[in-house]
């Protein structure tokens, strides 16, 4: 299946309303689902493992199609069989399974399991989950043929892979195979990455409209947390909002300091539609703005659109790495210390995907950028007056022609909200 239409000419990727209709042609779940599988069977196949065991959370669904909700996310308990010749096993929580049963039809009911590990060593593995279940994919394994070859896992406890070794099966790490597959994101993926950034353009307006002396950073979450969720965010994963003096250095987090006049503030937006995430940073001037923030803004806006207009297909990480400025170049000792101030990283199912793109890894390991790419790219330039900074970010996929910008909300320029 193509990434993306192909084209000889470029034209914006869409963005359609949420809902199903007869008179436009808008995500295929179908074939969402398909592609999805396929891209993992495939990525097994090219692999040495009779089959993967998958406990990461966007592994499981994009290989089951399932999400139960993100308190169930990191807890160790959900967990999926991946095998050649066989649709795909999971092992789910509770009544979430007869959820699946009778509305996941894409899977046979019997592939719909009950299954409980500890919440992560609350039940101790003396208890014997854990040796239950290792006894019981490995029978499956015996059943395919495959038991001999080595398994993938993406993820794991501790104490399950004990088990698994004492029980005789070998272990690979499946989690590089199963990000290979995930990078290229097809037509319906962007389209989903697409209508999660629309939301946040919406947001962003909304920033801005309130955004005046008085109004507490925590405010401003809890404003984005609202608007995303009556858009219809399946989780707002996170929401930084940076203000004032806390803007240099960079916390990567959010308080219930009071925005003051003439303030710089930046602000993430991190939130999935259906799956597929954003991440989104935006900067704005309080009222007013000197001219050491502009000059700080138009540096990080440089930085950016240079990194930019190198992505191509077939052109190398490492080339785009090669644009993005050095930790000495902003006030960093080494490239470790400044990690995650200039830098890039996929979107999908995941926050931080496939490419990886900074100084610190894509010099000395570099890889092909390609058509269907989707990842987020990250600027950040602190201010001469030693307390404010620019922070921007945008969403980028790669296309035949080159790249499509996803985040729509203006930031060529610094943008001052509410103007004295």
């Amino acid at each position: 299946m193509n990434a993306i239409p192909s084209s000889s000419s470029p034209s914006p990727l869409g963005a359609p309303g949420h809902m199903g209709v007869d008179y436009e042609e808008r995500v295929d779940f179908d074939r969402l689902r398909r592609y999805r599988v396929e891209r993992a069977k495939a990525a097994l196949e090219s692999s040495d493992c009779g089959a993967f065991l998958l406990f990461d959370f966007y592994n499981i669904r994009y290989t089951t199609q399932t999400w139960i909700g993100g308190a169930l996310g990191d807890k160790m308990i959900r967990y999926c069989l991946l095998t050649r010749d066989e649709e795909p096993i999971l092992w789910d929580f509770g009544s979430a399974v007869r959820h699946h049963k009778l509305y996941s039809k894409w899977l046979p009911e019997e592939n719909w399991r009950n299954g409980f590990l500890g919440f992560r060593g609350a039940v101790a593995p003396d208890a014997g989950l854990m040796r239950s279940a290792v006894t019981e994919i490995k029978g499956l394994l015996e059943s395919a043929g495959v038991a001999d070859a080595p398994i993938g896992i993406d993820i794991v406890e501790p104490p399950f892979l004990f088990e698994m070794q004492r029980q005789g099966l070998r272990i690979a790490d499946a989690q590089q195979y199963m990000l290979d597959a995930r990078v290229i994101k097809s037509q319906d993926e962007i389209m989903l990455l697409n209508q999660a950034a629309a939301m946040v353009d919406g947001v962003y307006q909304d920033i801005v409209d309130v955004l005046k002396p008085g109004i507490r950073e925590n405010e401003i979450v809890a404003l984005a947390n609202k608007r995303l969720y009556e858009l219809g965010s399946e989780q707002v994963e996170a929401v930084n909002a940076i203000s004032g003096e806390r803007c240099n250095p960079h916390p990567h987090n959010f308080t219930d300091r009071i925005i003051r006049p003439g303030d710089q503030a930046f602000f993430d937006i991190i939130h999935s539609f259906n799956g597929y995430r954003t991440c989104y940073y935006r900067t704005f001037g309080v009222g007013s703005a000197t001219t050491s923030q502009r000059d700080a803004y138009k540096q990080a806006r440089e930085w950016m659109d240079s990194s930019i207009a190198a992505i191509k297909p077939g052109v190398s990480t490492s080339e785009v790495a090669k644009l993005l400025p050095k930790a000495t170049d902003f006030g960093f000792e080494n490239e470790m210390e400044a990690f995650g101030l200039q830098f890039a990283h996929g979107l999908g199912l995941g926050l931080h995907e496939r490419p990886i793109i900074s100084r610190l890894n894509s010099l000395d390991n570099p890889v092909e950028l390609k058509v269907g790419m989707v990842f987020a790219i990250e600027t950040y330039c602190p201010a001469s007056d030693g307390i404010s900074a620019a922070r921007i970010e945008e969403e980028v996929v790669v296309t035949e022609y080159g790249t499509e910008i996803l985040t729509k909300f203006p930031a060529q320029e610094l943008f001052v909200a509410n103007e004295y």
